[in-house]
């Protein structure tokens, strides 16, 4: 009976043992991001940057999606991009470090790597009308109106009365030549936001 209790003994301790040390390397973490959106808030990026190097474990999705932000910020796009890609990576069915990894790929020209992290968010988050609506403002920008069309109408399908939505849906059926439809559209716009400029742009274009 006294080995019995000796080994429960034992394995207790042990065990206090790794939790305090567990505890400990969470603390330790967890101050390097205080610190970092401490130095962040004061516009020090690069000490923010640093911050959490001196506690980098690659495995660490936190790490890198946070690290992947304060490096765009500071215009370190190759280094941002590289971030951002390991955390998708390491949670490939997350949509925040998705999202993450556009901007530096923007920032960089990358346009089809932008196309197609927005196609995998969509494909993983089916309702998500932000990407629905910047890619469809992609699509727009390179004048692929038709692509640009079925996105925006899936967005005003889910968001009826969202003046965005609707304005950039008018304008691509605009662009269609698609006048009637694009002239209705506007008017709606109009309905949300009285004095939206580019709505009345819109309808000046159609007189």
């Amino acid at each position: 009976m006294d080995k019995v209790k000796l080994y429960v003994g034992m394995v207790l301790l042990a065990g206090t043992i790794t939790l305090s040390g567990q505890s400990s390397a969470y603390k330790q973490v967890i101050e390097a991001f205080q610190d970092s959106y401490i130095n962040e808030a004061t516009g020090d990026l690069q000490t923010a940057i640093q911050d959490l190097k001196n506690i980098y474990d690659e495995d660490s999705y936190e790490t890198n999606l946070r690290l992947g932000w304060l490096t765009y910020s500071a215009g370190q796009f190759t280094e941002s991009y590289s971030y951002y890609n390991r955390a998708v990576t390491l949670k490939p069915y997350a949509i925040e470090s998705r999202f993450g990894l556009i901007y530096p790929a923007a920032a960089m020209g990358n346009w089809n790597v932008v196309i197609t992290q927005y196609n995998k968010i969509i494909e993983i988050a089916p309702g998500n009308t932000v990407a629905m609506h910047r890619l469809g403002l992609v699509h727009y920008g390179r004048k692929e109106y038709d692509q640009a069309e079925v996105l925006f109408e899936k967005v005003v399908n889910l968001y009826p009365f969202d003046y965005d939505a609707l304005l950039m849906l008018a304008w691509t059926k605009l662009q269609q030549k698609k006048l009637r439809e694009a002239k209705v559209l506007f008017n709606k716009a109009l309905m949300h936001t009285p004095g939206g400029q580019s709505a009345l742009e819109g309808l000046e274009l159609l007189e």
